[in-house]
């Protein structure tokens, strides 16, 4: 298992367009991504799930990877969070 944390930059926060990249770079990976911010978790390759969090500028979410390819995940989703979001 491998996770971080990452704060939302964008001034609009974790709106439509980014949560959407989201879902189709998470969707490239085998593992099982879950991204958390207080007591609520949503599965990252589903939309509405990302949404639901309502990911403001200046809060944090938490990205949980399990599974084959945690590692590669883990580095390239830190690396997707810093361009957009």
């Amino acid at each position: 298992m491998k996770s971080f944390e990452y704060t939302a930059k964008d001034k609009l926060g974790l709106h439509a367009r980014p949560a959407g990249l989201l879902v189709k770079k998470a969707a490239t990976y085998e593992s099982k991504i879950s991204l958390t911010k207080a007591e609520k978790t949503a599965d990252a390759k589903r939309l509405f799930g990302i949404m639901s969090l309502a990911i403001k500028q200046g809060e944090t979410m938490i990205f949980t990877i399990v599974g084959p390819d945690e590692e590669s995940a883990c580095e390239q989703l830190l690396k997707f969070c810093e361009v957009n979001f």
